[in-house]
């Protein structure tokens, strides 16, 4: 499962990547331009506005017109109406848009933050940022408690440079990956070659490349759980249906997991500790708000059974299953905190 994950997330890296200078997706703010699979995208209102015409004719002492002259005063007309206008604005903008975020969060509705984990640029460079830093000081986060550790990973100070210069880099080529969705990516990448960026341009690849750096370095899981809108939307419509597909835990076997380990987590709880977004997996779907459906910790999960020739304990479900899930969830947490209220 995590190679076929980390091929769509290169493929999907590199489009990213590649979209602006192949015009298949970007807005030149030069010329006001929308362009779309290597098309120019208009909303198909050209007749509706169109420019003034200007007849040039001459004037004779006894007001006749001759041929040549100076200017006159006649304009061209709309060739379509105002109402025409807003129906192609209509299908030209808002349909195209309304039916790409209705697909999207359909499918987030039914499948969580599927494209986090398996398409998005940004948590690819989390999940990179994350094993540099575990091999500088064996955390995934500078705000961590704890140190988390892999087999053949020894943290080591000589990753430090590697980590810092990581976010770096990757700073800057998000700020001139966005600044090349708004500009011609030529005139973008030439200037920055020959030194001739303009100092709006510049200013912008200085603070873009700045905040991105310190957000790599340290608010990348804050950010991909709360400041991405696309992220945090599809939790959101996630959450709300209760047939969305979640990591079910078979709890009857749950004395099993003391004895958990596989060969990168030696130490147990493989699950937890192979997370990238820090989560516990068994926990309830509540506490499980920014999972990404990555299925690292199904993979740990079906390596530690695997090896003792069982089931594994971790699963996904959706629809019914889901559901039953849920409410089960609920109802173990109902008497936890019943048992709780006796014992006090």
């Amino acid at each position: 499962m995590q190679r076929r994950r980390l091929f769509f997330q290169l493929g999907f890296f590199a489009l990213f990547l590649l979209a602006p200078a192949l015009n298949l997706l970007r807005f030149d703010l030069n010329e006001t331009q929308l362009w779309f699979l290597g098309q120019r995208w208009s909303l198909g209102i050209d007749e509706f506005w169109s420019p003034p015409v200007r007849d040039f004719v001459s004037h004779s002492p006894q007001g006749g017109h001759g041929s040549l002259g100076r200017p006159g005063a006649s304009f061209a007309h709309g060739e379509i109406t105002a109402n025409q206008a807003a129906i192609q604005i209509f299908v030209r903008a808002f349909l195209p848009a309304i039916a790409l975020i209705v697909a999207f969060l359909a499918v987030a509705w039914r499948y969580g933050r599927l494209y986090c984990g398996w398409l998005c640029p940004h948590f690819t460079l989390v999940e990179t940022l994350n094993s540099a830093l575990q091999r500088a000081c064996g955390k995934l986060s500078f705000w961590d408690t704890h140190t988390t550790r892999r087999a053949g990973v020894t943290p080591s100070a000589r990753w430090w440079p590697v980590f810092f210069t990581l976010c770096i880099v990757f700073g800057f080529l998000w700020a001139i990956t966005l600044l090349s969705y708004l500009l011609p990516p030529a005139e973008i990448w030439g200037g920055l070659l020959n030194g001739t960026l303009t100092p709006n341009q510049t200013r912008f690849l200085v603070a873009g490349s700045t905040v991105f750096t310190l957000e790599f370095a340290f608010a990348r899981h804050l950010f991909c759980r709360f400041g991405c809108a696309v992220g945090l939307f599809q939790s959101l419509v996630w959450m709300a249906n209760p047939k969305g597909m979640v990591v079910a835990f078979d709890r009857d076997h749950a004395r099993d997991c003391r004895t958990c380990t596989t060969a990168n987590f030696p130490q147990g709880s493989a699950c937890d500790n192979g997370c990238p977004m820090r989560l516990h997996p068994r926990n309830i779907k509540r506490m499980m708000f920014s999972c990404v459906q990555c299925g690292q910790c199904l993979d740990s999960c079906e390596e530690t059974r695997g090896a003792q020739q069982r089931e594994p304990l971790l699963e996904w479900k959706v629809g019914a299953d889901a559901v039953r899930e849920t409410l089960r969830q609920r109802r173990e947490e109902r008497e936890a905190a019943a048992m709780l209220e006796r014992n006090v």
